[in-house]
């Protein structure tokens, strides 16, 4: 599903940081992951380069036996499209458009017609329990609400991957909860989850903790 062997990133400015040092994962399909680290460690980088956001220096990274390398940037947002559905921790959402728009957006990226888009997303804001939200502004929901808008937003286009940066970062301790018990359901669906959280709590509700060190992986364990 995801394969990085011997992934190396540097970033230049005026001297040369190198992040990730050799890194090798593997990620398989319908896992549940939680990737921590300290400040420095790698853990963002990383995730950028999951994501298509960024590129990396040598190695080779292959999602769903595709190689992600050397892409042009219309090739790489399509493959982020089609493959990759993103959770953030403010969660993004476009502040003038309704939560059924903003759900449809990735769909309107796709082509697909207004009505359809505008059914499909319908159909995940109701698996979310928030259609009645439909038709509210960001600035109208709680951050329980949005953070649901934003998950059915990432599988909207129904992705192979879904990338959640600290989902529960802005979210209290309850509201936490039900955000990650809403992605481990998307996950017995068979979804795969990668997750980068610095919370604990959190971590131990995914399948397997990753944790990287200085751009190399630490340990995983199995929760």
């Amino acid at each position: 599903m995801i394969k990085l062997d011997n992934i190396n990133k540097s970033y230049v400015n005026g001297t040369s940081l190198h992040v990730l040092k050799g890194l090798n994962l593997r990620i398989e399909k319908g896992e549940f992951v939680a990737i921590m680290g300290a400040s420095g460690s790698g853990k963002s980088t990383l995730l950028n380069i999951l994501g298509i956001l960024d590129t990396y220096d040598t190695g080779t990274y292959y999602l769903n036996d595709i190689l992600i390398k050397d892409l042009s940037e219309k090739v790489a947002a399509e493959y982020r499209n089609r493959l990759i559905g993103f959770v953030f921790q403010s969660f993004n959402l476009i502040s003038f458009k309704t939560a059924v728009e903003n759900v449809a957006l990735p769909l309107y990226y796709q082509g697909v017609g207004r009505k359809k888009r505008n059914e499909i997303a319908m159909e995940y804001l109701d698996k979310m329990g928030i259609a009645d939200w439909a038709d509210h502004l960001p600035s109208e929901m709680s951050g329980g609400q949005k953070q649901r808008v934003a998950i059915a937003r990432s599988l909207v286009t129904s992705p192979q991957v879904i990338l959640a940066d600290e989902p529960t970062g802005a979210l209290d301790s309850t509201t936490s909860i039900e955000v990650m018990e809403i992605l481990k359901s998307v996950n017995r669906e068979g979804m795969t989850i990668v997750m980068v959280t610095h919370d604990p709590d959190m971590a131990a509700m995914a399948q397997k903790i990753i944790r990287i060190k200085d751009g190399i992986i630490g340990s995983i364990e199995k929760v």
